[in-house]
């Protein structure tokens, strides 16, 4: 029996995991491929992912797809990156809808393709009431960015009367946040070994429990999966109240 399944109580399985992508151009390395190719088998560890959540009934999934950071990297594999999410968004919305998912997005969508951000407001909107699991989907996101973009729009709304600056707090951060209408995660996995948050939900992380795996993405699975939620499961969260 998987780890996580000998776990099946409400409190022992999140209701958000998040989850940082990381490995797909190391597994194809490894096997003497092109980088695409890991990001091709990075696209069906997402399809796993998104059923091996759906079977042990968490409620939202965000992935770290395309960071504010990742533009840096070479102009052929960025363009094979937007290649992949345009076939993602085309194929995959059926099959999301018929499988009762909500596929959500967050980051700044300005520097994307005009075609892109119409499959993403096609997709929103096609899946928009569904009532299963929540797949976000982090494109061109960088969490310092977000927090910045929260800034502006608080002090926008002290500049035009709507808040008194002494009722700034935490909540309305968060209200002003990419991720308003979500939960906070309750556990983000990376994967390949690497141990940092790259700026990821930083602010949302606040109570997260941290899992950092050595397997690389592409190799993904209900059963890693599993391991994850049987660690987080094992872990006593205190959100820094008391220890006994």
């Amino acid at each position: 029996m998987l780890a996580a399944e000998q776990h099946t109580d409400a409190a022992s399985v999140p209701d958000h995991v998040a989850i940082i992508m990381d490995g797909n151009g190391r597994w194809a390395k490894a096997r003497g491929l092109p980088r695409i190719e890991g990001h091709r088998r990075g696209v069906e560890a997402v399809r796993k992912t998104v059923k091996a959540c759906q079977h042990f009934g968490i409620r939202f999934l965000t992935l770290y797809a395309f960071s504010s950071e990742n533009w840096t990297r070479p102009a052929g594999e960025v363009d094979d990156l937007m290649g992949l999410l345009r076939l993602y968004l085309r194929r995959e919305i059926n099959e999301l809808r018929k499988n009762n998912v909500r596929l959500n997005f967050i980051g700044d969508r300005t520097a994307l393709a005009g075609d892109i951000n119409r499959l993403i407001s096609d997709a929103e909107s096609r899946t928009g009431e569904n009532t299963g699991l929540t797949l976000t989907l982090a494109l061109n996101y960088g969490s310092q960015a977000e927090i910045v973009r929260a800034a502006r729009r608080i002090g926008q709304m002290v500049a035009d009367g709507s808040v008194e600056a002494r009722d700034i707090d935490a909540g309305l951060v968060s209200r002003c946040l990419d991720t308003a209408s979500l939960p906070d995660p309750d556990l983000i996995i990376r994967t390949s070994g690497e141990k940092r948050l790259s700026n990821f939900l930083l602010w949302q992380s606040a109570y997260a429990e941290l899992v950092f795996l050595d397997c690389l993405w592409p190799d993904f699975d209900q059963s890693t999966l599993a391991r994850a939620i049987g660690e987080f499961a094992a872990r006593e969260r205190r959100f820094g109240g008391p220890r006994g």
